[in-house]
């Protein structure tokens, strides 16, 4: 199952809805990446599915704070 290592984001249940406005279901998939990511404190590389929010969000406060906020021990 395509999951976020750190937040557990994963599917969502949608609909479909025509012109006439029959509602059919649907999945709605987010986009994850496989990256590696550099943990500074450890000097070392891991590697985690995230999705592209993490990426960026990662990018702005670093991956050690981004963990934090979720409880998540890397």
């Amino acid at each position: 199952m395509a999951k976020s290592d750190i937040t557990g984001k994963r599917k969502l249940l949608a609909q479909n809805v025509s012109h006439s406005n029959i509602k059919t279901k649907r999945w709605q998939n987010v986009n994850i990446q496989e990256r590696r990511v550099f943990i500074p404190e450890e000097g070392r590389f891991i590697s985690l599915k995230l999705t592209t929010r993490d990426i960026r969000t990662i990018d702005k406060i670093g991956i050690t704070e981004y963990a934090r906020r979720f409880g998540k021990k890397l």
